[in-house]
């Protein structure tokens, strides 16, 4: 018997795909995280009906929202037939709620030379996805002041002096010749400037400083975690997450704003119909300059998320899975033969069961079970290898079905405007882009992958499908009405993509070359600039499409180091289109790039560096000290060591 089921768990860890076949692609250097697979159908609940939304509804009361809780599964591994069950999710360890205001670090000041105070008339801002909506990043500048999060850079810059290690500093740096500290702020974090406002993001707090002089203005503290936010105008936009406790779940508390809770009602919660969520997602909008909590929006979703945001709205992106009691279901209706008559009654029956998919499932594996006991040897040798190979099959004809993307639009007044989902996982944040009204959504499945152009209510009026065959998405911008997307196995397709009509979009040209690019940046309107690897090695392309139909790489340039922040983090990167150059660390070195005809290394940093920005016609290179260098001589000028 316990071979029977030894050989069972094999056969169903195969057909699910679980076990690698070889022949794989080198891995991305941004792999997307696995989605966790969830149900499908998992509670009649139906909640409150909202105008426009066709998935999304909202709790109608406290209960309705325990027993969806009550349902909260994951599943793992694979025995037997499909996948072992867990009797729900162990809840992670929450950060502590504090009931008080917490005292907040206080800015150290530091003397400085009086100076009479000059701002630079032209100053680089983070690279972002979207032009005019800021995100949070380790450096920022005002033109005057460079602020800079010491305690993330460590990571990647481990001789930052121990006297600085897990602060911020505030450094007046223009003109270059007087640059000195004005402050520090004993925090580490991302940042983000608004007007007089410097605001450090942690895991759990936001803060909001007065960017002249780090003393603190306010604070709010997170129950959970914060997944990602934007600034936008006035405002702050941020995104929480965290768990409801199933037994007291109202209200809930997710932040608390210099002390005091800001509450919600179980009753203004979101939830998907159809979809098992484990994680409640708060989107908050914050004026910068008080910490005020102007309004928020909270709905339920799966762990794993991806966040786009536009001029027009904020999609939050999660992926779903078809339930494996569904995927059975389905399988055996369409492969009758395998199982008797009565048989398949019974799992028929058990689907109509008021259940949770877990009790299913097990009911379904149990029934499965008991028919094989009943064969002999031979019939069971046989019906393992036709089990095996038609669900393989059946996954691969219906992976469109099983993985699928589920995404939310959230107005920028976060009010509800619309739902839907594509087939596939997404990459990254790049993976989604809106321009005049649709969503234009890149997508993998691993072996192949899809565009779908989505309109405003997120329905699918458009789609490309099963491109880049056995490859997968490495890298996609999106750029006015086009779409430029890398997919990678053994060699590096770049496609174009002509997204002009919505309704019909269309695969202009491919370009097959070695290695593979994982950041996308346009430098002028006809030449992308990729940053990627080749034999292991950080390799840069530049792509000539003023012909879609017939893409060029017209520069390479081959880095004799092994990684950059670059290839999975876009903040990294810096361009400077007054000069023609850009800027990209990589390994323990800086480099600076002209682009002004074909690929050309100008400048070479010999030291760890993190980032670079540009103050007037100055380059500020930022590591363990900053130098600083003429852009129109490439000449050091001055440095700035720390401690």
């Amino acid at each position: 018997m316990k071979k029977l089921i030894l050989a069972i768990m094999l056969l169903a860890a195969v057909a699910a795909g679980c076990i690698d076949s070889g022949n794989q692609a080198e891995p991305a250097p941004t792999p997307s995280p696995p989605a966790t697979p969830y149900p499908e159908k998992t509670t009649e609940v139906v909640g409150e009906n909202v105008s426009g939304l066709t998935g999304l509804a909202r709790f109608k009361s406290e209960e309705e929202l325990k027993e969806y809780l009550a349902l909260r599964e994951v599943y793992y591994g694979y025995p037997m037939f499909g996948v072992a069950v867990q009797k729900g999710v162990p809840e992670p360890v929450k950060m502590p709620v504090v009931t008080t205001p917490m005292p907040v670090p206080t800015a150290t000041p530091i003397p400085t030379p009086m100076i009479e105070e000059s701002v630079a008339d032209r100053y680089s801002q983070t690279n972002v996805q979207v032009r005019g909506i800021d995100e949070p990043d380790i450096v920022k500048t005002d033109g005057k002041n460079i602020y800079y999060s010491m305690g993330i850079a460590r990571i990647y810059v481990p001789r930052i002096v121990p006297e600085y290690q897990g602060k911020i500093l505030s450094v007046l740096a223009f003109p270059p010749d007087n640059m000195s500290v004005n402050f520090e702020i004993s925090e580490s974090g991302n940042l983000l400037l608004h007007d007089n406002r410097l605001i450090v993001l942690q895991y759990n707090e936001i803060s909001g400083y007065d960017k002249a002089n780090g003393k603190n203005v306010w604070r709010i503290d997170v129950d959970g975690n914060i997944v990602t936010s934007r600034l936008y105008g006035d405002h702050i936009y941020v995104i929480t997450r965290n768990y409801l406790d199933y037994y007291d779940p109202c209200p809930i508390e997710p932040v608390r704003v210099n002390g005091e809770a800001l509450e919600i009602k179980c009753t203004d919660i979101y939830f998907p119909r159809g979809v098992s969520s484990d994680a409640l997602y708060t989107v908050m909008k914050i004026d910068p300059e008080n910490g005020k909590v102007v309004k928020t929006f909270s709905f339920m979703g799966g762990y794993g998320s991806t966040v786009y945001m536009s001029e027009n709205a904020i999609y939050v992106a999660y992926s779903k899975r078809m339930g494996e009691d569904e995927i059975y279901f389905r399988f055996l209706n369409e492969n009758r033969d395998l199982l008797p008559e009565d048989v398949l009654d019974r799992i028929e029956k058990v689907m109509g069961y008021d259940i949770s998919n877990q009790a299913k499932f097990i009911e379904i594996q149990t029934i499965i079970s008991k028919y094989l006991l009943t064969l002999d040897k031979e019939e069971r040798l046989k019906f393992e290898n036709d089990f095996w190979n038609r669900m393989s099959d059946f996954r691969k004809d219906h992976k469109r079905e099983i993985h699928k993307t589920y995404i939310v639009k959230v107005g920028l007044n976060l009010e509800p405007l619309a739902d839907g989902e594509v087939p596939g996982r997404l990459l990254n944040q790049f993976s989604m882009d809106e321009y005049r009204g649709y969503l234009r959504v890149a997508t993998t499945f691993g072996d192949e992958n899809d565009l779908y152009v989505l309109d405003e209510k997120l329905k699918v009026v458009g789609k490309i499908t099963g491109f880049g065959e056995d490859e997968r998405i490495y890298a996609v911008r999106f750029i006015g009405d086009r779409g430029y997307i890398v997919t990678f196995r053994e060699t590096d397709p770049f496609f174009v993509i002509d997204l002009s009509d919505p309704k019909n979009p269309e695969i202009k040209g491919e370009l097959k070359i070695p290695g593979f690019s994982s950041y996308l940046h346009p430098v002028e309107e006809h030449l992308i600039l990729g940053v990627g690897r080749e034999d292991r090695y950080v390799k840069l392309s530049l792509f000539d499409v003023s012909d879609a139909e017939n893409p060029k790489e017209v520069s390479k340039y081959t880095l004799k180091e092994s990684w950059s922040e670059v290839l999975y983090n876009h903040h990294a990167f810096m361009i400077d289109s007054k000069h023609k150059i850009f800027f990209l660390p990589a390994g323990n070195h800086g480099y600076v790039f002209s682009y002004e005809d074909g690929l050309k290394l100008v400048k070479a940093i010999d030291a760890p560096v993190v980032r670079a920005l540009y103050i007037d016609d100055y380059l500020y290179v930022i590591g363990d000290a900053i130098a600083v260098y003429d852009e129109n001589t490439w000449e050091r000028v001055a440095e700035f060591k720390f401690g």
